[in-house]
């Protein structure tokens, strides 16, 4: 396990400020890893491994078209294999000396479907029995949510059309001292988070657990809007931070 940890789970990925999600760090490689073990023996290839994350994220999106308690925690539990997938796809990838391109390039846009469709399976489940503008309000937040990881992958994209290597974590802080401030802040309350779908997910259970409770969809409107509101203050704050940054320089 220690050699399979040193190959698959390198330090410099772990560590990296944008390279892993914290609830990999916290629990779901250390079952990755025990998985990895038993997939790298077999012919699974990691892009079976990646479409397989893909389908879960998804699937997480229909999930919530169930309606009542049960969409919604299917929905969180789908979410939380594709998490599982995505370590695992990667890991053995490294074992077994088989990244590629067309690997990483499904990895990030299965990355792009899988949220989106959280959201847009969010706002039709908040416009059941209700009004219809709660479509558009998951469509709102799809919409940002995309533009908000587009955002971050572009830079990899201008830079390498320039001929220069990929940005470090300190290309990432602002020139701007007032920015910088801005960016800790919101570091340190943590609600970019709600615009990832592991979280989001947990968020809409959470409010499918206080609509059994108060039989209503109150809950879910609020998540709803909240994610979309939050996530495109967000895709501002981004670019903003982005464009005040050394990242494309």
């Amino acid at each position: 396990m220690a050699e399979l940890r040193e190959v698959c789970q390198p330090n410099a990925k772990m560590q990296s400020r944008n390279g892993e999600h914290w609830a990999g760090r916290l629990y779901m490689r250390r079952i990755s890893l025990r998985a990895t073990r038993q997939l790298v023996r077999t012919r699974v290839t990691p892009d079976a491994l990646t479409w397989s994350m893909v389908v879960c994220g998804i699937a997480s999106g229909f999930a919530l078209l169930i309606p009542n308690l049960a969409g919604a925690l299917l929905a969180a539990l789908l979410f939380q294999l594709f998490l599982f997938f995505d370590c695992v796809d990667g890991e053995v990838a490294r074992w077994k000396g088989q990244n590629s391109a067309a690997g990483i390039y499904l990895d990030r846009l299965g990355a792009y479907l899988a949220d989106a469709a959280l959201m847009v399976g969010a706002g039709i489940r908040a416009a059941h029995g209700s009004s219809a503008l709660w479509v558009s309000a998951g469509l709102t937040a799809a919409l940002g949510i995309v533009l908000l990881k587009a955002s971050t992958d572009l830079v990899d994209v201008a830079r390498a059309r320039r001929g220069l290597p990929v940005a470090d974590d300190e290309a990432a802080r602002p020139r701007s001292a007032g920015i910088a401030s801005a960016r800790r802040l919101a570091s340190a309350f943590k609600i970019h988070r709600i615009t990832n779908g592991i979280e989001a997910s947990i968020v809409l259970l959470a409010a499918a657990v206080i609509d059994t409770i108060i039989n209503g969809q109150g809950a879910t409107h609020v998540a709803v809007l909240a994610i979309a509101v939050i996530t495109w203050v967000m895709v501002i704050a981004h670019l903003t931070s982005i464009l005040s940054s050394s990242r494309l320089r």
